[in-house]
């Protein structure tokens, strides 16, 4: 795979002072066009082995583009609030908004690398990582993202040189630390591991370009060539680049399906719902004080339902068991301009809890496949590539402690129609009454189908959907609140193998 990578490719300096000019002012022309159109973000990382220019390359592009629009993340060791959030977490809230350029000097892949070399990860579980990886970068270049990989190659002995030419130079002495040579020790493992990683990883929506580090001049001219003429074809490109990464919706034929089956019916009497709630709510209190759950766990409450079905009300009462400084409600309404020049997820992800905290999401990211499906705010191949990206999101919480637990509140169209009755003739409900909710009713049955979809597709034995029926506020509001807490019993029970009650 390094092989093209060890010919001794160079370039003259004549050549090099000659090109530089006239690619530094095509650079600028395509960065301000990227700017000014504000379609699509760069994301180019930079990895290789040390010693092979990867600092120099970043202080060229800087100095050759305009570093205002330039953004570098280095990425060391997690902190502790890294480490109580999902892998990816650190990365997604560092990805550049359209018309910038981000540079991750250290990426998603520098851990995994690592942890394979020093022995802290098995080729099993790399192997899980780095395909989390493939999908993230499709849903990045799905969303728009012009993503390039370089990978700076050395030989052994050209990287012994460069480390013994860095180190006796004073203004680059200090790059060179005894980790440097270390890392030159387990050379023959590095390139075993990287090559695995990069033939895993080489995609065809986000290849690996290989550049020899030997020759400066060589270096610097082949990379900024190629960021050239990857952003001038991606903005003659009329049409966002597809990874298809979903199968088509099929639909049943007997127009049974998860909402149709609910027995709206049930109730529960006044004063049993005062008893059960007061139950619930004291175990859930209990619950999120549990030192298992501070020390390890976090909690992710998802509310969707039908307008008017009570999601409110749920959450309150939820909120009333726990202290107001543990957890965080989000409402979600439609995104912000700041939010649209991102990947669709991204607002969701800087809202998630650290480890002993929790998030109450009212809507949630469930609005791709939902109302942005039914009113077409989103093109079809986007929010059937949706249902993947939501699964992988929710995994990559579940796997770092979080209890994901999900909620859809169904109530019929008749009794819809009566609390909206109902909110238009109370004078201090009236605001919770908008044009906007007689508008969906009237596609009642394509929320419907939107519905069971989503239940079919992202209900997954760490993320399952509860289905709340709904037409009685009582009987909804103590389900919302046993689920909880039996989810979050299961969790804590998985921690040490049992749950005494207390």
């Amino acid at each position: 795979m390094f092989e093209s990578a060890e010919l001794g490719h160079k370039i003259d300096k004549e050549t090099f002072k000659k090109e530089v000019p006239k690619l530094r002012a095509a650079l600028l022309d395509a960065q301000y066009e990227m700017l000014e159109k504000k379609e699509f973000p760069v994301v180019i990382l930079i990895s290789g082995v040390d010693g092979s220019g990867k600092g120099e390359t970043i202080n060229l592009l800087y100095s050759w583009m305009d570093p205002r629009h330039i953004s570098t993340l280095a990425f060391a060791a997690p902190s502790d609030e890294e480490r109580s959030r999902p892998y990816m977490w650190r990365y997604w809230r560092a990805l550049p908004p359209q018309g910038k350029v981000g540079i991750f000097a250290g990426s998603w892949y520098s851990q995994p690398i690592t942890d394979r070399i020093t022995g802290n990860m098995r080729r099993s579980e790399m192997d899980e990582r780095l395909d989390d990886i493939n999908r993230f970068e499709a849903m990045l270049v799905n969303e728009g993202a012009l993503v390039l990989k370089f990978w700076f190659h050395l030989s052994k002995d050209g990287q012994k040189q460069r480390l013994k030419a860095l180190e006796k130079n004073p203004h680059t002495a200090w790059r060179v630390t005894k980790e440097s040579y270390d890392r030159l020790k387990t050379y023959g493992k590095l390139q075993e591991v990287a090559g695995h990683v990069l033939r895993v990883t080489n995609t065809a929506h986000a290849p690996w370009i290989i550049v020899e580090g030997t020759d400066d001049e060589y270096r610097s001219l082949t990379v900024g060539r190629i960021v050239l003429d990857a952003i001038q074809r991606r903005l003659q490109q009329k049409a966002r680049q597809q990874v298809p990464v979903a199968p088509p919706i099929v639909h049943t034929i007997d127009q049974k399906n998860v909402l149709s089956e609910l027995n709206l019916t049930q109730t529960l009497a006044k004063k049993d719902y005062e008893r059960d709630l007061a139950k619930y709510q004291a175990r859930l209190s209990e619950l999120v004080r549990d030192p298992r759950f501070v020390g390890k766990r976090s909690l992710v409450l998802v509310f969707e339902g039908a307008d008017a079905a009570g999601k409110g009300g749920a959450i309150r009462r939820v909120g009333a068991a726990m202290d107001a400084r543990q957890y965080q409600i989000i409402p979600i309404a439609a995104p912000t301009e700041e939010e649209r020049a991102q990947p669709y997820l991204w607002r969701f992800w800087r809202h998630l809890p650290r480890t002993g905290r929790a998030a109450i999401f009212d809507r949630s990211w469930y609005g791709r496949v939902l109302v942005e499906r039914v009113e077409g705010f989103c093109t079809e191949p986007d929010w059937l590539r949706a249902y993947a990206e939501i699964d992988d999101f929710e995994h990559q919480m579940v796997e770092a402690g979080a209890v994901v637990i999900k909620f859809w509140l169904q109530i019929s169209a008749d009794e819809q129609l009566r609390r909206f009755k109902e909110r238009q003739d109370t004078e201090f409900k009236r605001f919770k009454i908008t044009d906007e909710d007689w508008r969906n009713r009237e596609k009642w049955d394509d929320y419907v189908s939107a519905v069971c979809d989503m239940v079919d597709r992202t209900s997954t034995g760490l993320a399952p959907w509860t289905l709340v029926e709904a037409n009685d506020k009582n009987f909804a509001r103590v389900k919302v609140l046993r689920t909880v807490c039996e989810r979050l019993e299961g969790a804590l029970k998985d921690e040490d193998g049992k749950y005494g009650d207390k």
